[in-house]
């Protein structure tokens, strides 16, 4: 900087502002790229080949702006405020702001922000094959026959998951496998009991439970083989591991997620003094609407039974018998006059053929001579003395014998004018 040093002293020799920020410029970028160590504080993306970002000190109160392609976020993986990185970083200076920025060429997330970001790409690979579809999620029993619980002996989370499910169902059977629920052996210990328990035709639901701890100590539990085991399972899984705020991947591919093992013990079986009461509800509900619907149904009874037609059937039926019975008595009379009619006309009919029969005339003195070979006797002609003669009268007939014959003269008839 000689050059610097030999002017711009006194107002008569100043020089160009640019050429001094020039100076400065290139006495900066001298200095080369370095690694440094910072936390994401801002971190803004936009539709624009360079990116911005704001990275703090982690020990003092210092930030600085950060430029980078948008190449170099992605390699870093999913950055998000808070997360401690290691970026390597040119210092530049933009004249013509006189600003001091930082141009990033390699971002790493560092210490757990690594692990974190780890964590991550699995949760998208593994969400990716569809391990999380609620699809795939198998539905617990109403009220399993047997139990079976993975955890660490005599732990607190074993004694939480055993002492609540009995209080809310005493008659629950357990089938429990013990395993290390931290440390390099925990996952294949886990995998080993699921396996085992997954194997028992008695055993319903399976329950993995642990206290709390820190992402070291639940990190078995976002174990790849320990993940794809669990998906697995014929037997619905139920993940209970640590806290609320703790959420191992386990969590998400469990067919249930239980927020604590005490919660736990209440989603896998019901209550019984709570089902009691709830089939007591439902048994007075049912009760009262029996109740109702027979009340309701008896009054329509009644009303069906106090309408006119109901109390007496015939009533119906009266003004009809009536009309049959003027129908039949009308009929009858008219049958009787028909009848009278008719025998009156046969009497007529009758005195008429009887008066015209020759027994009538028979009955008046008259009597019928025929000879003995049948023929009708009508003129004296046909007879001679001694001939046979067969006379009819009205109650018999006669065989006689002409000893006479006294023939008439023919009645002569006049005309008169």
């Amino acid at each position: 900087m000689p050059a610097m040093r030999s002017t711009g002293r006194t107002a008569e020799d100043a020089v160009p502002l640019g050429h001094i920020v020039g100076l400065v410029k290139a006495w900066v970028e001298r200095c080369g790229w370095l690694w440094v160590e910072a936390q994401v504080i801002e971190l803004r993306r936009r539709n624009a080949p360079t990116q911005f970002l704001t990275l703090r000190d982690t020990t003092s109160n210092v930030s600085a702006v950060i430029t980078c392609t948008a190449g170099v976020l992605d390699a870093a993986g999913p950055l998000t405020q808070g997360t401690v990185v290691t970026a390597r970083l040119t210092p530049r200076i933009y004249a013509e702001r006189t600003q001091l920025t930082f141009e990033c060429s390699e971002i790493r997330v560092a210490g757990e922000g690594q692990l974190l970001a780890h964590l991550e790409a699995l949760k998208r690979k593994l969400a990716a094959e569809g391990l999380f579809d609620s699809l795939r999620k198998k539905r617990l029993p109403f009220l399993p026959h047997g139990i079976g619980l993975i955890t660490g002996a005599d732990s607190a989370a074993e004694r939480d998951v055993l002492t609540n499910t009995k209080l809310r169902w005493p008659g629950v059977r357990f089938v429990v496998r013990h395993a290390a629920m931290q440390g390099p052996s925990c996952a294949a210990d886990v995998m080993a009991g699921l396996a085992e328990l997954d194997a028992d035709a008695s055993v319903d639901v399976i329950v993995i439970a642990r206290g709390g701890g820190s992402l070291e100590d639940l990190l078995p539990f976002s174990d790849e083989g320990l993940v794809r085991a669990v998906s697995a399972a014929k037997t619905p899984v139920v993940s209970a591991i640590g806290h609320e705020q703790d959420a191992p991947i386990l969590d998400l591919v469990a067919d249930l997620r239980a927020s604590t093992p005490t919660d736990a013990a209440k989603r896998i079986v019901p209550d019984v003094a709570e089902e009691s009461r709830a089939v007591h509800d439902a048994r007075r509900r049912l009760r009262r609407t029996l109740r109702g619907r027979l009340q309701i149904e008896q009054a329509w009874l009644d009303q069906m039974r106090s309408r006119p037609v109901i109390r007496n059937a015939t009533a119906a039926l009266q003004p009809h018998v009536e009309r049959v019975n003027q129908a039949r008595a009308w009929l009858r009379t008219c049958m009787v006059r028909r009848l009278d009619d008719e025998q009156r006309s046969l009497s007529h009919a009758l005195a008429r053929v009887q008066a015209m029969s020759p027994q009538a005339t028979l009955r008046r003195g008259y009597a019928i001579a025929t000879l003995d070979g049948g023929a009708s006797l009508t003129s004296v002609a046909q007879v001679c003395d001694g001939a046979a003669v067969r006379v009819t009268l009205t109650d018999g007939a006669l065989t006689t014998r002409v000893e006479s014959i006294e023939q008439v003269a023919p009645a002569t008839v006049r005309h008169e004018r």
